[in-house]
């Protein structure tokens, strides 16, 4: 929240309000079904990568009622619970153990990272990318370059994991048994399995390809959603600000933060707008607004998912504290 406050309070909210009154209506409608169709991205994503303990792919519903399940838990729950909440209802909903489901998602951060980097990386090497712009003192392209590095290394210690995985199984079994009691030990070694079974899908090239086109089709449509918003607001930006912007807002919200990332997306907006010149109350008349019509079609859906496999809110919140 202090971030949001950072965001209010050098800006006119009577500006804020008119930017949104003369918003294009159609082009606002049209923003809000592009962004709400990647959910089923992510699912078709989320089922390349999610297996069962025998490799057959797991059924479409489920995954979706996880998907919309975790994006409301997100938007609601703080500290990012949606991911475990995904985790949680995949495990029951499915023949998958909670720990593997949940490596699944980390599997996706990873993909997630390297895709938004690269379209950052294109965005800040085109020439309309503004010299001047900095993040904490340092340069963006030489912040984009080192989360690039860091990700690549979790990516390449996965797949020597993967490929490899009896070894670390072997010690990490060890080190559980001489530090924790004997029967937390045998869970987390048993769970240490299941972050195995998670990361099988960069076993396969076939699969780990079609992580890979899916990833970069979800991103790409995310952007068109930010780059047709820009149109409805009448911000006059080049098109690869949409991925400048979604990458700063996906990098910051990352960290586990306030319910639907209050504050961060908004301040992340009002940082990258303001890289190209745009007026602050424009920036933040633009980022509320996204926000906010975005967030409820997501938020919806999730609460039917909920009612229809007979779950309430109040469970994922305890499957969260029990992860």
């Amino acid at each position: 929240m202090a971030l949001l406050v950072w965001v209010l309070r050098s800006i006119n909210p009577r500006e804020v309000w008119e930017h949104a009154q003369h918003a294009n209506g159609w082009l606002l409608l049209l923003t809000v079904v592009i962004a709400t169709l990647t959910f089923p991205v992510r699912t078709i994503r989320w089922r390349v990568i999610l297996r069962d303990v025998d490799g057959r792919r797991l059924p479409w519903t489920p995954l979706w009622h996880a998907t919309t399940i975790g994006f409301m838990a997100n938007n609601l729950l703080p500290a990012r619970a949606g991911e475990v909440a995904r985790a949680y209802v995949a495990s029951r909903q499915l023949p998958v153990r909670f720990s593997t489901a949940l490596t699944s998602l980390g599997v996706e951060r990873v993909f997630d990272g390297l895709i938004m980097l690269g379209l950052m990386a294109f965005a800040i090497a085109a020439p309309s990318f503004p010299a001047q712009a900095h993040v904490g003192g340092r340069s963006l392209a030489a912040v984009v370059t080192s989360a690039a590095v860091l990700f690549g290394i979790l990516l390449l210690v996965a797949l020597i994991v993967v490929h490899r995985p009896a070894p670390w199984l072997k010690v990490f079994e060890r080190a559980a048994r001489r530090l924790l009691p004997a029967r937390l030990a045998e869970r987390v070694s048993s769970g240490a399995e299941g972050i195995i079974a998670g990361l099988v899908v960069l076993k396969s090239p076939s699969r780990f390809a079609g992580v890979v086109f899916w990833s970069l089709v979800l991103w790409l449509k995310n952007a068109a959603a930010f780059a047709i918003c820009f149109r409805a607001f009448g911000i006059d930006v080049p098109i690869e600000a949409a991925l400048l912007l979604q990458g700063i807002i996906g990098f910051g919200v990352a960290v586990p933060s306030t319910p639907g990332y209050i504050g961060v997306f908004e301040a992340a907006t009002l940082v990258t707008l303001q890289f190209y010149g745009v007026d602050s109350s424009l920036a933040v008349s633009y980022a509320l607004t996204y926000h906010v019509t975005t967030f409820i079609p997501i938020t919806l859906l999730g609460f039917w998912s909920l009612s229809r496999l007979h779950l309430r809110l109040r469970e994922l919140s305890a499957a969260q504290g029990a992860a």
